[in-house]
């Protein structure tokens, strides 16, 4: 319910065990907040003026410098320019009255009228017809627009149309067919579908970009310029190498492997028996005795109260009866520590202790080693007995352990190998994952009892606000909680109010540790400066604050359980990790914030971002839960009740809202069948156009065949822990000998920039990063050589000064420098590397930039971005969503030209603009050696690549000459992927060599 409040009193609702929450109207703490007035935008507001200008545009003036940015200041008295309008220089003068009436006369005029009839007919016959499109070029004016939008609606099709206003996918019920839903304008820097001069009539939903249809930015023609000594140099490389190959094939054989002499198992069955039941005695004596033990005891006397005890026996039976069970408890009942464990007592206790395998998923890393060392200590025991976890780069497990807590990466690992496993618990799998349970026939025989969860809106808290009426709501409320929920923002979380809140808690309340639920690391770094200028909170006397998230090393995460000193109070600041599995005993408080960090997915568009949001009522509940273990605890929630009630029951599942190239490759590996049909089981399967766009990147990066079956290169790309393009890309770099620069990215990219940006000190961490980079204009780049000079500072005892000065995090690098010799290690056990020769024998090339970058190219294929110069700037354009911005945090931001006409980066991410995130600079010549496969242009002029998006002309003896080199490069590249352990350089040396010098012809990074 919803606690009234006065402006000096915060009342909350208490209750004993779990806890139990209230929302807290923040009168007390948001007086202190600054209010925010909503007012109307007035038509003057819109205006430009002398000095005003627009977005990008330069201010105009009597002052003002002239053409600044893409719109450009006009001169003297003229009045600036907004946008790409421009100011008073010439073309385009829309501050002018006078221009702007004659320019909307001679728009006017060259606007067609819509015959009704006749459309009408059109969008029937593409509706009834086998056609799954009408692209239509014609002008019919905004009016005109709406007319074929409503006819489109009516016949149920989809309509894209408009740059000025972007509403794609118009397809509304007939009765809700109103302009009054969010529309954003974004101006002429918009390129949707040739800038409102095309309409597409469509059976199926509109991307907002379409390259096919952009006249201006589609597509690409870039001539190619080869010196007549490099072409020389190249065809002499190549003809050498195809001398060395001729005399190889005729002088040499391939030399086999040795195949170790098959011996027989000296071990017979019945012996087999014997120890199986030795064992099994064993571990029964074992099991007993510390049963007997005073602290297994005492323990035992505190499990025989847990809810969960009440139900082994029942639990048990259901356990021997059925393959599948699904269990739901509420939190502290036991199920995660007590359910395995009570399998485990049974099995060794029938002394089936030998055959026992308990594996147990935890959603994350702190989750599995917290509950493996609880159960252990329940078992009286140490962990790695008989009770261990493995998560990744750490696992502490024995041969005689039985039950392993794991992260559910681990297990999908493990999947993969055979091994005998006798329990399967997937814990918390309506919390975490993209792996779901699938089919009840195909994966499972027995009986389940499982029912398909409802699906939920995707953004139930705009809907809900479109016809809440706050002042109706809250309308018997004091004035001085109307002002409190006014002055609350939806938008950003109040830290100020956060902090007030605490130390109400700590100067009002009883004893007890503060939980403090934030949706990422920027919010808990910035409540913990917040905090030490406290005047109450920042006596470190009196108040332990402790961080909690994800990528803090496990040695830390641990700290979070140990109960403080006397007199001393503990405030957890944490993510949603702290939400399940994880149970800080001594907490009473929770401070619950409402929102979370969580991960979407665009399938039209193929963009992913990662944006704080609501939680589900079940993760409220859950946070609510984690109070009052202990003793009658309290919970505050940040947000008003209308929020609540809006919140859908439960989160979205991850498979729903994230790429699954990933997941895809794990089902063809795990040989489960086609990947569409397969994730089409699932309790609710993924939308098949994201499934779909898996599949066809998998097959861009020659993971998958035609047929959508493994390559040989895919069946490797199975064997490692990454995303396909970064395991690719450390493929590649391990045969072309730039195995540590590789090694590094890989690192960076499959867990985090070890950069940090702080708020107060941006621009000199820009200027560090910058100086990394030097003129590479590459983020990768910088990331290679910033870890360079760590390893130095570390070996000369520096690490921590170098950190500090270079806005660089140890913890991250520390990670990095792990997961490099995790990836060097499963790189030897497939037969690419040895670890005999060590790392070194696989660098020739490190150091050389043009082809560190054209590895980088090899890799991030197809994310490659088109560089235009624009007069003195460079503007940015991809095939799948048009214009794109350089985000703010890369080495590149500030470039306004480029040496090199391409760029491929590692993520691509929309927020307020679309930005690509850990960008190169590369050359046309690392694109067409390293990138997507090449075919003849439709002219027969050139070459294209990225389904034509990118063409490329030039001589036809260059052409020819190219394709050669790069058909020698595959060859090459296939034969390593099939026999692992061939010396590549020896077989193919002047091939090679022939790479490297067309790709040093154009070297600007030296």
């Amino acid at each position: 319910m919803l606690v009234h409040s006065s402006a000096r009193r915060l009342l909350v609702s208490r209750g004993g065990g779990s806890g139990s929450g209230s929302f807290f109207p923040f009168a007390a703490a948001a007086n202190a907040c600054s209010r925010r007035a909503l007012a109307p935008v007035s038509a003057s507001a819109m205006s430009y003026r002398g000095g005003g200008g627009g977005r990008r545009g330069g201010g105009g003036g009597p002052n003002s410098q002239r053409g600044r940015g893409r719109g450009g200041g006009g001169a003297g008295r003229g009045g600036g320019g907004g946008g790409r309008g421009g100011g008073g220089r010439g073309e385009q003068r829309w501050w002018d009255p006078q221009w702007r009436a004659e320019r909307l006369r001679q728009m006017a005029g060259e606007v067609e009228k819509v015959d009704e009839n006749e459309w009408w007919n059109k969008i029937r016959q593409l509706r009834e017809g086998s056609q799954q499109e009408l692209v239509v070029k014609r002008n019919f004016g905004r009016d005109g627009q709406n007319i074929l939008a409503d006819m489109a609606q009516r016949q149920g099709l989809y309509l894209s149309f408009d740059a000025f206003f972007r509403i794609s996918n118009l397809h509304l019920e007939a009765d809700k067919f109103h302009f009054h839903y969010p529309v954003f304008n974004l101006g002429e820097d918009s390129n949707v579908y040739n800038k409102g001069k095309t309409i597409v009539f469509s059976k199926v939903p509109l991307p907002d970009y379409r390259a096919d249809l952009d006249e201006r930015h589609g597509s690409t023609q870039q001539e190619i310029r080869m010196s007549n000594e490099t072409e020389r140099r190249v065809e002499s490389l190549l003809a050498k190498a195809k001398s060395n190959s001729n005399d190889s094939a005729s002088t040499s054989t391939l030399t086999t492997r040795q195949s170790r002499p098959s011996t027989s198992s000296s071990v017979t069955e019945s012996t087999k028996d014997i120890d199986k039941e030795r064992l099994s005695s064993e571990l029964r004596d074992i099991q007993n005795s510390r049963k007997m033990m005073p602290s297994a005891r005492s323990m035992q006397s505190f499990r025989d109260k847990l809810p969960a005890f009440k139900m082994r026996e029942e639990f048990l039976k259901a356990v021997a009866a059925n393959q599948v069970l699904v269990i739901s408890g509420e939190t502290g009942c036991g199920k995660t520590t007590q359910l395995p464990q009570f399998i485990l007592e049974e099995e060794i206790d029938n002394l089936r202790g030998a055959d026992c395998s308990i594996i147990c998923t935890q959603p994350r890393r702190i989750s599995a080693i917290s509950v493996a060392a609880r159960v252990a200590s329940e078992r009286g025991e140490e962990l790695g007995d008989t009770v261990g976890y493995q998560i990744r780069l750490e696992s502490k497990r024995s041969a005689q352990t039985r039950l392993l807590f794991c992260t559910t990466g681990v297990l999908l690992r493990r999947l993969g190998f055979t091994f005998p496993v006798t329990e399967l618990f997937l814990e918390d799998i309506l919390e975490k994952t993209r792996y779901k349970i699938n089919s009840e026939r195909d994966n499972f025989q027995g009986n389940s009892r499982r029912k398909r969860l409802a699906s939920v809106k995707s953004d139930p808290i705009s809907d809900a606000f479109e016809d809440v009426d706050i002042y109706k709501e809250y309308g018997n409320y004091s004035v001085a909680t109307r002002q409190s929920l006014e002055a609350w923002s939806a938008t950003e979380l109040n830290l100020s109010l956060v902090e007030g809140t605490i130390e109400y808690i700590c100067r009002h309340e009883g004893e007890g540790a503060i939980l403090v639920f934030l949706t990422g690391w920027d919010e808990i770094s910035k409540l913990l400066d917040k905090i030490k200028g406290n005047n109450l909170l920042g006596n470190s006397n009196r108040f332990l604050v402790i961080p909690l998230h994800g990528s803090m090393p496990t040695v830390n995460q641990r700290e979070i359980f140990d109960r403080p000193p006397a007199n001393m109070r503990k405030i957890v600041l944490a993510t949603n990790i702290a939400e399940s599995s994880i149970t800080i005993d001594d907490v009473v408080y929770v401070i619950d914030c409402g929102k979370a960090k969580e991960t979407s997915y665009d399938a039209l568009n193929k963009l992913a971002c990662l944006l704080p949001s609501w939680i589900s009522k079940a993760s409220a509940h859950q946070r609510r839960g984690r109070a009052g273990r202990v003793q009658p605890g309290a919970c505050y929630r940040l947000y008003p009740k209308v929020i609540y009630d809006a919140m859908p029951q439960f989160q979205l599942p991850e498979i729903l809202r994230t790429p699954l190239q990933e997941l895809c490759l794990t089902i063809k590996s795990l040989q489960l069948g086609a990947v569409a049909s397969f994730l089409a089981k699932a309790l609710q399967p993924p939308d098949p156009l994201s499934v779909n766009n898996a599949i066809e990147l998998l097959k861009t990066v020659g993971a998958l065949d035609d047929v959508e079956e493994l390559t040989s290169l895919g069946r490797h790309l199975c064997t490692l822990p990454l995303d396909p393009n970064i395991g690719k890309m450390l493929l590649i770099g391990s045969v072309f000998q730039c195995l540590d620069p590789a090694l590094t990215i890989a690192a960076a990219l499959a867990y985090r920039n070890p950069f940090v940006l702080p708020i107060d000190r941006k621009e000199e961490a820009d200027a560090v990063k910058r100086s990394f980079a030097g003129d590479s204009c590459s983020d990768h780049i910088a990331l290679v050589k910033a870890f360079e000079a760590w390893k130095e500072a570390r070996r000369s005892g520096r690490e921590r000064s170098f950190c500090w000065e270079n806005f660089l995090s140890p913890m991250t690098l520390q990670m990095m420098d792990d997961m490099r010799n995790q990836f060097f290690d499963l790189l030897s056990d497939i037969g690419f590397v040895s670890k005999t020769r060590g790392l070194k024998a696989y660098n020739y090339y490190g150091k050389d930039l043009e082809m560190v970058c054209a590895v980088l190219c090899a890799g991030l294929y197809p994310n490659v971005v088109q560089c235009k110069r624009r007069g003195k700037r460079t503007a940015f354009y991809t095939k799948d969503v048009g214009k794109v911005d350089i985000h703010p945090s890369s080495v590149n931001a500030g470039i306004h030209q480029f040496p090199l006409p391409y760029l491929v980066y590692s993520e691509k991410v929309k927020t307020a603009s679309i930005y690509v995130r850990d960008s190169t600079n590369i050359s046309d010549y690392a694109l067409l050696l390293f990138g997507g496969s090449l075919s003849e242009s439709k002219t027969g002029e050139g070459i294209e690549m990225l389904g034509g998006y990118l063409h490329f002309s030039a001589p036809r003896r260059i052409i020819e000459l190219i394709q050669r080199l790069r058909g020698e490069l595959d060859k090459l590249l296939q034969r390593k992927i099939e026999e692992p352990a061939l010396d590549i350089f020896s077989e193919g040396k002047g091939v090679v060599a022939a790479a490297v010098e067309l790709l040093h012809s154009q070297n600007v990074h030296h």
